[in-house]
C-alpha cells in the first residue's frame, strides 16, 4: 500500500510594495504573476498568448530562470517583448520574491506536467487567487479553491483570467480560501503528524 504525504508550507505575513515598485513600477494588485522555471512543460508561452488577447491595464510578471533550456527561454523572451505590459524579472529570491507573491492580483500556473508544485503552495500561503491547468497535480491541491482551465487551451485560459479580472471580489475570496486551505491541509504541523503516522503504521 502507498501513503501520500503532501509537501508542507507555512502561511506568511504579506510584504508591502517596495523593491518591486523601484525596479518595475509595480503596485499592489497591478499585475498577474507566473513564478517558476522557464521550461516548456510549465507553458509560460501559453500564458503570454492568453494575456496578449486580454484588454486590461494589468501587467504580467514572468519570474524565473531557465533550467538547461536557454533556447526555450529565448523564445519566451521574444514573445514577451511583443507586449509592453509584460515584465520578465529573471530569477528572484528572498524579500523580492515575497513582494511579488504578496502583491499579485492573480497567480497563474499553466503547466502540462507537475509534481506537487511548491510555487502553487507558496502563492496559496500568501493568500493569492490561483489559476492553474486542470492537471491533477494542480487541481487536487486547489480542491476547488481557485480556478482551472483545460490543459493547453489558450482560449479557456484567457476566459478564466478575464472573468477573474472583471470580478475582483471573487478573486479576493478565492485567495482567502486558499490561505485557509494551506493552514488546514498543508501546514508543517499537519504534514509532520501525517509523516509520523506513516511510521506508526496508520492509514492515511
Amino acid at each position: 500500500d502507498a501513503s501520500v504525504v503532501p509537501n508542507g508550507i507555512s502561511s506568511v505575513s504579506p510584504r508591502s510594495v517596495d523593491e518591486i515598485r523601484r525596479r518595475w513600477g509595480l503596485e499592489e494588485g497591478s499585475y498577474l504573476l507566473y513564478l517558476g522555471r522557464i521550461v516548456p512543460e510549465k507553458r509560460p508561452e501559453l500564458l503570454l498568448e492568453a494575456f496578449r488577447g486580454l484588454e486590461t491595464g494589468k501587467r504580467l510578471v514572468i519570474a524565473g530562470g531557465a533550467s538547461d533550456t536557454s533556447g526555450y527561454l529565448s523564445e519566451v523572451e521574444e514573445l514577451a517583448a511583443r507586449d509592453p505590459r509584460v515584465i520578465m524579472t529573471g530569477f528572484v529570491e528572498g524579500e523580492l520574491l515575497e513582494e511579488l507573491y504578496s502583491n499579485a492580483c492573480l497567480y497563474v500556473l499553466p503547466s502540462d506536467v507537475e509534481g506537487m508544485p511548491m510555487s502553487l503552495l507558496e502563492a496559496m500561503a500568501h493568500g493569492r487567487c490561483c489559476v492553474t491547468s486542470d492537471i491533477p497535480e494542480c487541481s487536487d491541491v486547489l480542491a476547488g479553491i481557485g480556478a482551472t482551465f483545460p490543459k493547453g487551451d489558450v482560449t479557456a485560459l484567457r476566459g478564466v483570467l478575464a472573468a477573474l479580472l472583471a470580478d475582483p471580489a471573487r478573486a479576493d475570496a478565492l485567495g482567502k480560501a486558499a490561505l485557509k486551505r494551506v493552514d488546514a491541509e498543508f501546514d508543517w504541523d499537519v504534514v509532520a503528524k501525517m509523516t509520523l503516522g506513516v511510521y506508526q503504521g496508520e492509514k492515511i
